[in-house]
């Protein structure tokens, strides 16, 4: 057991493949972890010499970096806690976990085949450094490794004939290396909104913040959650005419697509601030809003579905007819194509009717410019 407490010092290794060449796998066995991990070490005692009082733990496992890049670092905080469990002086104070039997050591060390193809793979690994030297080391790592943290040409070549792939490059990165590099390329494709709730999330998740996005959707972060203003509600601030207003709800409902993506990946739930439903719904890849219980008198409810070119359904509006108009009871919002039917059934059946979808064939809206449905019966 250790004798002292070590800080953990999490860095990265991250292997840039040639374009279409991703690795064959994702993961490295025991033994090969383990080599990488002598190799690793020599590499960093030459750019910081100071790592020879640390103790280097080392994930033999390929990971995109929204993997790495999740509330609580998973990936890190199980590397740091399997690698003290090592008794210190065994295996030269460098510690490696690899795969047996195809499978790591812990799950949250296992990479995910979904993210498999993406054009950077990241190797995790921890230094763990006692109190007085954590600092200091810490402060070398952020100068060096940015500076000229290229992966020695062995090592590379190593990398290269194990996974039996070609690298562009091959670099140790710190993890604030990583943070910094994401933020750039999700300000590039017009995400920063994104990138400023998912650094509080990662960096001080006790604190609530809010932002707009691109298109003027009003986001916030609080308690672990993303709460997104719904469509409708932003649609009743815009201004101009029906088709105006019915491109502009596309776009949103596209943009929120986006984020539901990227936010789901780094596994950090998107909910509505309206919303009613709670995780569960959202988990399922919709959005759903409630407006008003069904109103005696009227027609049972119908689900109307609101199609834009090039995204199909955006929308599901409930509604029933009487009285002499309509009556508008939820909005729901497919953020995937694989959400429609799971929404399609949870609306049914909180409505107790079948689950026979209106297509509309466009965005309608009502009479003040918002979500609606026709008042007269479609056959």
């Amino acid at each position: 057991m250790e004798t002292q407490t070590l800080l953990a010092l999490p860095i990265v290794l991250a292997l840039e493949p040639v374009a279409g060449e991703p690795p064959a796998r994702m993961t490295l066995s025991r033994d090969e972890a383990a080599e990488l991990a002598e190799r690793v070490a020599a590499d960093l005692h030459t750019l910081v010499p100071q790592v020879d009082a640390a103790r280097l733990a080392l994930a033999g496992a390929l990971f995109d970096q929204v993997e790495l890049l999740r509330p609580g670092f998973p990936v890190w905080t199980t590397l740091d806690e399997l690698a003290r469990r090592v008794p210190r002086g065994q295996l030269d104070n460098v510690v490696a976990f690899g795969s047996h039997d195809g499978h790591m050591p812990a799950q949250p060390l296992e990479p995910s085949p979904i993210f498999a193809d993406g054009p950077m793979r990241l190797l995790p690994m921890s230094l763990l450094a006692p109190v007085a030297l954590a600092e200091e080391l810490s402060e070398q790592l952020e100068i060096q490794l940015v500076g000229r943290g290229e992966a020695s040409a062995p090592t590379a070549d190593w990398l290269m004939r194990t996974l039996g792939i070609r690298l562009e490059h091959v670099r140790y990165l710190s993890r604030n290396d990583l943070l910094a590099l994401t933020c750039v390329q999700y300000e590039h494709v017009n995400l920063a909104p994104l990138w400023t709730l998912l650094e509080t999330a990662l960096l001080t998740p006790e604190r609530a913040e809010s932002t707009m996005s691109a298109r003027g959707l009003t986001l916030r972060y609080e308690h672990g959650n993303v709460l997104a203003q719904s469509p409708s509600q932003w649609l009743a601030a815009q201004t101009g005419d029906a088709s105006e207003r019915a491109h502009a709800l596309a776009g949103i409902v596209f943009e929120l697509r986006q984020y539901a993506a990227l936010l789901a990946a780094h596994q950090l739930p998107l909910l509505l601030q309206a919303d009613v439903g709670g995780p569960v719904e959202a988990d399922a890849g919709y959005l759903l809003e409630t407006l008003a219980a069904a109103g005696p008198g009227h027609e049972p409810p119908t689900l109307f579905a609101h199609e834009a070119a090039g995204l199909g359904v955006i929308a599901i509006t409930v509604a029933q007819r009487g009285g002499g108009g309509v009556r508008v009871l939820a909005h729901g919002y497919p953020l995937r194509p694989s959400a429609l039917g799971p929404l399609l059934a949870l609306l049914a059946d909180r409505h107790g009717i079948a689950a026979d979808l209106h297509a509309l064939g466009r965005v309608v809206l009502d009479e003040h410019g918002q979500l609606g449905a026709p008042a007269n019966t479609l056959h």
